[in-house]
């Protein structure tokens, strides 16, 4: 079995601004070598030269969006996180062509698996998996149409590789232009052969949830975030984990991830727990990675 946690030295390759507050960095293995093979929807941990507030090391996960055929280089597209913890600011502000990073096994948790027809709803820097989905359509020959959300033109990130796909069956919504994108027109009268994929703000993505409940398509989605109208079971404090070697109980509350419960355990918990990602859950990261007890 695949360790998921080995580590991979790579080199920035190339850098570009795609528009304002979004960067494409392209990664290759400093051996020169070719890198793991991966599928549309993975995504990469990176690790930054800095740490979180709590001396970890900081590490934030990206998902590619080249070509899955090609294992010279990866890509990714970064955001500036205005709101978040420094991460895509490092990278925006200090990260540049020649340095080195370390990264993880990409991993796949949003797979693509396209249904008779297949409608792609990317909103903002969501735009990253959804590209290289596109290209799997297009090479399978498959039914498939692309709406591509964002504010407004300026922030059309990756237009270059969007210009390559079928114009015909790319549809561009500008938010201050054209309003709130029209789910309801969009997806009325589709069924079950349509398998719509999205990623992006979690409005977009509840709202599509809430269209998607009795209707006949399929809905897959993949969330930078928790949702944040996700229902939380009245008055509960969290869940206990038992060790089967020796009996001991772990608390994890409401709060505090698994991983960080077990960083501060007590001397009983005898488990050396790991993210599959490397990577505890806590905001920043894509909060899909399940967590490997190693030892117990």
């Amino acid at each position: 079995m695949t360790d998921p946690s080995r580590d991979i030295a790579v080199r920035v390759a190339q850098r570009d601004t795609l528009t304002e507050g979004v960067i494409a960095l392209t990664l290759q293995a400093v051996d020169g070598g070719p890198l793991p093979e991966w599928t549309p929807g993975a995504h990469i941990g990176v690790t930054l030269p800095i740490t979180d507030p709590e001396g970890l090391p900081l590490v934030r996960q990206y998902y590619l969006c080249g070509d899955p055929g090609n294992r010279d280089s990866y890509q990714i597209g970064v955001l500036r996180e205005t709101a978040g913890r420094g991460g895509s600011a490092y990278v925006h502000d200090s990260i540049q062509v020649g340095d080195r990073l370390t990264i993880y096994l990409p991993r796949n948790h949003f797979p693509f698996e396209p249904g008779q027809k297949t409608l792609v709803i990317a909103g903002g820097i969501g735009i990253t998996p959804m590209l290289p989905m596109v290209r799997q359509a297009i090479a399978e020959g498959r039914d498939w149409q692309m709406i591509v959300a964002v504010r407004n033109r300026a922030r059309l990130a990756f237009a270059n590789q969007l210009a390559q796909f079928y114009p015909a069956r790319v549809r561009y919504h500008f938010d201050e232009h054209h309003g709130l994108l029209d789910l309801a027109a969009l997806l009325s009268g589709r069924g079950a052969e349509t398998t719509v994929y999205s990623c992006g703000p979690g409005g977009l993505l509840d709202a599509l949830q809430a269209r998607n409940t009795g209707a006949a398509w399929q809905l897959r989605i993949e969330r930078f975030a928790a949702s944040a109208t996700a229902p939380v079971k009245a008055g509960g404090t969290g869940f206990d984990v038992i060790c089967a070697s020796n009996g001991a109980r772990l608390h994890v509350p409401l709060t505090n991830p698994f991983s960080m419960c077990c960083g501060r355990r007590a001397t009983r918990w005898p488990v050396r727990a790991r993210m599959a990602s490397a990577a505890p859950a806590k905001p920043g990261f894509c909060v899909a990675c399940p967590i490997i007890a190693t030892a117990c």
